[in-house]
């Protein structure tokens, strides 16, 4: 049987929600932050004010999208780090009190691995080739670019 994740993104100025059954994505949404723009780069501060306003609307929609409802989630994942730590508590935040409600587990999750594992994810409408063990993984990431050898999912290199 597989278990159905929510998972919470919020390490910089978008704020995502994606919900996954087994390896299959069944809903990714995303808010994007125009407030920077202005800017020319993403201010901590009005970042972390836009999760806020966002988060609720983008996770709700990412549960309706997929079809189900919060009492189906297995698991909620969130995005620890690395990141702005003021997103990241919103998005951590958000989530403890999500699965604290729900009575799931939570799982908190690398921002670049989760970059990588995500090569192993299918659509909703058909699978995709994933990569065998061990490949190179160029991780092009705002300032945390690298080249990554993967040797498995939770065992990488830099």
């Amino acid at each position: 049987m597989d278990i159905t994740i929510l998972g919470i993104e919020s390490s910089c100025d978008d704020t995502s929600a994606a919900v996954i059954r087994g390896r299959r994505l069944l809903s990714n949404v995303i808010a994007s932050q125009e407030v920077h723009r202005q800017y020319g780069g993403v201010i901590p501060e009005l970042a972390s004010r836009a999760h806020q306003q966002n988060i609720i609307p983008v996770v709700d929609r990412a549960v309706r999208e997929a079809g189900i409802g919060m009492s189906d989630l297995d698991g909620i994942a969130f995005t620890r780090g690395p990141g702005l730590l003021g997103s990241l508590l919103v998005g951590v935040s958000f989530a403890k009190g999500l699965a604290l409600s729900l009575d799931v587990p939570m799982m908190e999750i690398n921002h670049l691995q989760g970059h990588i594992c995500s090569h192993f994810i299918d659509l909703p409408d058909r699978d995709l080739p994933h990569p065998r063990f061990p490949f190179l993984c160029l991780l092009v990431s705002g300032g945390h670019s690298q080249i990554v050898l993967v040797k498995d999912y939770l065992d990488m290199e830099i």
